[in-house]
């Protein structure tokens, strides 16, 4: 019975869904109309899991056209895949936010435990690329996978206690790409997210991702060619350029992967460079401060409290309901006060290395479990 249910569900976010995709490049006032009734839908299935504030700032926002924000879902409706638009819809929010947050939260209560609301894990610890200070390549070596088997299990289990959600790391994720598409077939309620060093991204692949939908993809860049080509290779800034029009070309959802240092941060945060990945398309941006993992990793390119505190208020002044840019910031440790701090641990999240080991966090190699 409560599968029924959760099937009528769904399919009445999908008919919203439908109801905004029909409205692309033609009347703003029905557009309007049908993101309310979504909004309506949302609030009615989800009650008080989000404050009522929440609901009526997202009308407040759809009731002005003009506001930075609705621009940036209009110019998403507007340039990005239906098909991706829709299956995103239902599996990152539908599924993962609102159906696997509530029963997540009940089997917390029913196992007395941590369960997280993703899982992040790296089907291999191989890359093409040797880019400098990787912490993933001087842990792991390069030998290490998991099975298209043991991912398998692991989001048929996960969704069992309310997990909808995956990402991928590595080594370059996408040196398993056909595994990661079988997966998003199968699992076609879950979204997928990788983050990679999108060299290995082509048109083929592309059309892969816009058939299946449910997958997005986050390219790591440092800045511009001489200083990120300096760390990660010559020739891997054109590499990404490329990609990210190929992406755009074929309608998907994509962002950035920033590691900021004490040498680049004002760089990968600048009008000019945030343009630039506008410009090509990329509609979120995560940053991550370095963190030197290893007996040699390198200390001198982390940040000092002073450059620390200019991200902080950076980061916030990009995403900011007015000024700053269209394009949706995340900074991993800096915001830790939304989440109420670390997220690790199972809390909200944890890390399943290339040898199936359960660790607490991707930037903590310490492991008391196997999945094995």
């Amino acid at each position: 019975m409560a599968d029924v249910k959760h099937k009528v569900e769904r399919a009445a976010f999908g008919a919203a869904i439908d109801g905004i995709l029909k409205y692309v490049n033609k009347d703003e006032a029905d557009r309007e109309k049908a993101f309310l009734k979504l909004v309506d839908l949302s609030e009615k299935f989800m009650g008080d899991t989000f404050r009522k504030e929440s609901y009526d700032a997202a009308r407040r926002m759809i009731q002005d056209p003009d506001s930075k924000w609705m621009q940036y879902v209009n110019r998403i409706l507007n340039e990005v895949d239906p098909h991706v638009i829709k299956m995103s819809a239902l599996d990152y929010g539908f599924e993962a936010a609102f159906c696997g947050k509530k029963e997540i939260n009940e089997m917390r209560v029913k196992h007395q435990c941590n369960i997280p609301w993703l899982i992040l894990m790296d089907p291999t610890s191989a890359c093409n690329l040797h880019c400098t200070g990787c912490w993933a390549a001087a842990e792991y070596g390069n030998r290490l996978n998991l099975s298209f088997e043991d991912m398998d299990r692991i989001v048929t289990q996960g969704k069992e206690l309310g997990i909808y959600l995956y990402f991928f790391t590595g080594g370059e994720p996408l040196v398993r790409k056909d595994d990661i598409i079988r997966l998003c077939e199968k699992h076609d309620d879950c979204g997928f997210h990788a983050f990679t060093n999108g060299t290995l991204i082509d048109e083929k692949f592309c059309q892969e991702m816009k058939r299946v939908g449910n997958f997005s993809v986050a390219i790591s860049l440092e800045g511009f060619d001489e200083v990120n080509d300096l760390r990660r290779g010559k020739g891997v800034f054109d590499k990404v350029m490329h990609a990210m029009d190929l992406m755009k070309q074929y309608g998907l959802i994509f962002g950035t992967s920033i590691c900021y240092t004490s040498k680049n941060y004002k760089v990968v945060t600048s009008d000019e460079f945030l343009d630039m990945i506008i410009e090509k398309g990329a509609r979120f941006s995560w940053y991550f401060h370095y963190m030197p993992v290893g007996n040699d990793a390198s200390t001198e390119l982390l940040l000092d409290p002073d450059q620390r505190e200019y991200m902080y208020h950076r980061i916030r002044e990009i995403r900011a309901m007015k000024g700053g840019k269209p394009i949706f910031a995340f900074d991993f440790q800096n915001d830790g006060e939304y989440v109420g701090g670390c997220i690790a641990g199972g809390r909200n999240y944890c890390h399943i290395n290339p040898n199936g080991d359960v660790e607490p966090c991707v930037f903590i190699h310490y492991s008391g479990a196997n999945i094995k």
